[in-house]
């Protein structure tokens, strides 16, 4: 689930599976489940009456609850211990993911700073390299800041100048984040700290004395994690003074709602305020001149109607990407001393969808996706075509960040078999050159992805990405993992991840659909899977899944399907409407209650996307494919593993916990439904790395149990790599 201004999105982490054959779930004696109590409670919506018999598990610190989650978490993890191989799976994806990585750098100031990690470290640690050049140093070690590596860099911006960085960190996986400054040069920490930080960023005025951020106010005690967040103001922070002394630059008490994202134009001359209510790709723009005295704030886009996202400016004249006229994305220019005019096109509407837009060396880079591959293209000031930035292949690029008089940018290039490397574009040439490549331990030759396209059941031509070792039979007998998302406008695009190589080592096939309500071929895309429209995200996934066996890749006994946030509910909502489809599913954090999830944290801003069970028109067709409220006693449903963590703030445990009691109490079949609960972690950013290779151990040999799948003996070598 992404909220609008989180950088975090559990999408395509795929996980390897694997298994000891003959140990299938068909051979697993019934289990015992916890006892979960069935209350009362019942509620009126419209006039209907539905039942919510496990209410008392959104008080997820109940004695009840509590007792609840311990009984589960008991009775997984001797499951867990129990399978044979899950120790040779643990060793091989340790010895996978020990390799350096790399994050794409951003410059200020003449210094480059970007995040290293050598292969195992809990957290990614901050390095700069000085204007002088030389080796990078040490910057910031998140490591060092929790025992345990559960403290994660959530977030960082550096002045202009390069003097000072503004980072927030974030424990235990919460949203919430504390923010800090650090002076460069020295590497020390100032005594500034901000705290009550959700989803924003730091806009640095050019003199450097300080930034704009946004923040709400404290939660009452022992409802951080799950009161819901309204009231959001924008404040401005002077460097050497309080927090409680930052002045509030905007608020709008009469929109409980609204949130305010801050930029600082590079020229130093104008504050923009990007305002959006949660995950609405819709949202206004508001600008303030900071050169003049005693300015206002000034609203230059008035009407939440399409979305808007700043670019860079000419004086008063503000560049945007926006989808106004255009659902594939569009860049256009607006002049804010004449805010009545049309909006200039610069950059018309593309075949493709154009997804990221920076203005780098006087050049417009934009980023469009191509059938959910990146494509490069460069444009002058004026709209007229600049040449492209060739790609290593087919996969995804991302960053191209960078100032308006910058020489150079950074961006990465990864996909299913390709580890994630750091390239710097010189505009002078014309030519990339790597700047950080990682060195893996495994022969990544082996591998191959294809595209295909498949038709759902209305007749729309979805893609799909298939990756898999060389010479795969197609006899059905391959196991296969089929992730899916498909919502809030996100693309699912190629990625490397340990746990999807591990999975292909063993024979697997990995999938990725890119399902309507996602953002691969623009907002026309995005509309045709969200509100009325969600069922054809479930129809396009299910049909996804027959193209695979029809194909012969894999069959329903070998089939498992996997999903995380909204992709948790994606595979919660096929499960309870072709459970005789998979071989096994693997929910994740998902938002498994439609007609509660907006009464928790930042659930309200999913809304755009979902509609809420508050009205009338959108209610019955929540409560048509909610997973909570479609689990049918005495369906015979596959294996399922169903995750979550105590301290999820964004998709609340709860979702997961009356879920699985539904399932567990509904379950007719001698197949395992069980839930684990991580502890000390959030909805899925900044856990370690132990936690991260935890979590695809037991996922994976869970899985191994299910399907039916030999773990390599030599995975259980120490040596292994």
């Amino acid at each position: 689930m992404r909220h609008a201004r989180s950088p975090f999105v559990l999408a395509a982490v795929a996980l390897a599976v694997s298994s000891l054959a003959g140990h299938a779930a068909t051979e697993t004696a019934r289990l015992a489940y916890p006892p979960a109590r069935k209350g009362d409670v019942v509620d009126d919506y419209h006039g209907t009456k539905v039942a919510d018999p496990y209410r008392w598990m959104e008080d997820v610190d109940s004695p009840e609850t509590r007792e609840w989650v311990a009984a589960e978490n008991k009775l997984t993890f001797g499951y867990l211990d129990a399978i044979p191989g899950r120790e040779a799976i643990r060793a091989r994806l340790t010895a996978l993911w020990d390799y350096e990585r790399y994050t794409v750098p951003f410059v200020r100031g003449g210094r480059t700073f970007f995040t290293r990690n050598t292969g195992l470290q809990p957290q990614n640690v901050l390095y700069v390299i000085d204007p002088a050049g030389g080796e990078p140093r040490m910057l910031l070690d998140p490591n060092t800041l929790s025992a345990d590596g559960t403290v994660a860099l959530a977030a960082q911006r550096a002045s202009m100048d390069g003097r000072w960085l503004a980072y927030g960190v974030s424990t235990a996986g919460s949203d919430w984040q504390e923010w800090r400054v650090r002076e460069v040069a020295t590497a020390k920490d100032t005594d500034d700290v901000l705290k009550w930080i959700k989803f924003t960023n730091t806009a640095w005025t050019a003199d450097g004395a300080g930034f704009y951020y946004s923040r709400y106010d404290p939660p009452a005690p022992g409802s951080e994690l799950k009161a819901a967040n309204y009231y959001e103001k924008l404040c401005y922070h002077r460097l050497g003074t309080p927090q409680s002394a930052d002045p509030v630059v905007y608020r709008r008490d009469d929109h409980k709602e609204w949130e305010f994202t801050p930029e600082v134009t590079d020229d130093g001359r104008y504050l923009v305020i990007t305002v959006r209510a949660g995950s609405d790709r819709r949202n206004l723009v508001f600008y303030r001149d900071l050169q003049a005295k005693d300015a206002t704030v000034v609203e230059l886009v008035k009407e939440f109607t399409s979305s808007f996202t700043f670019i860079d400016n000419d004086g008063p004249v503000f560049y945007f990407r926006t989808d106004q006229g255009a659902p594939r994305g569009r860049v256009v220019a607006i002049d804010a001393s004449r805010p009545a005019a049309v909006p200039r096109e610069v950059v018309p509407e593309q075949a493709q969808a154009l997804t990221r837009v920076s203005l780098v060396h006087d050049t417009l880079v934009a980023v469009y996706l191509k059938d959910a591959t990146t494509a490069v293209r460069l444009f002058h000031l004026d709209g007229s075509d600049a040449g492209a930035i060739a790609l290593p292949g087919l996969g995804s690029a991302m960053g191209f960040g960078g100032r308006r008089h910058d020489t150079e940018t950074y961006y990465s290039f990864s996909g299913f078999a390709t580890p994630g490397t750091i390239y710097r574009y010189d505009f002078a040439t014309g030519k990339s050159a790597v700047f950080r490549q990682p060195r893996f331990g495994a022969d990544l030759d082996r591998y191959e992805t294809k595209q295909v396209f498949y038709v759902s059941k209305d007749g729309t031509r979805v893609p799909m990405f298939l990756s898999y070792r060389k010479g795969l039979k197609l006899d059905g007998t391959n196991p296969a993992l089929l992730y899916g998302y498909g919502g809030f406008d996100i693309p699912m695009t190629p990625n490397f991840s340990v746990p999807n190589l591990a999975w292909m080592e063993l024979g697997g096939v990995y999938a990725v659909a890119n399902l309507r309500g996602g953002g691969e071929y623009g907002e026309a895309w995005h509309e045709a899977g969200m509100l009325k429209n969600k069922q054809n995200v479930f129809d396009d996934f299910i049909a996804a899944a027959e193209y695979l066996i029809a194909n012969r890749y894999t069959s329903k006994q070998k089939l498992a399907i996997f999903g995380g946030s909204n992709g948790g509910l994606l595979v919660g909502a096929v499960l309870n409407q072709r459970p005789d489809l998979f071989g096994a599913a693997c929910p994740a954090v998902g938002v498994m209650d439609m007609l509660r999830f907006d009464k928790f944290t930042v659930g309200w801003g999913w809304v755009s996307d979902y509609g809420s069970a508050s009205d009338p028109a959108m209610f019955p067709v929540l409560l048509k494919y909610s997973p909570l409220h479609n689990v049918k006693p005495g369906t015979h449903y596959p294996p399922t593993l169903i995750t979550t963590a105590d301290h999820d703030d964004r998709v609340v445990p709860s979702h997961s916990f009356k879920y699985a009691a539904a399932m567990q109490a509904a379950q007719a079949g001698d197949a395992p439904i069980l839930i684990r609960i991580e502890t000390r972690a959030g909805h899925g950013g900044g856990r370690p790395t132990a936690k991260l290779i935890n979590d695809a151990t037991d996922r994976i040999a869970f899985l191994v149990k299910s399907l039916g799948i030999a773990v390599p003996p030599e995975w259980s070598a120490p040596t292994a790599k």
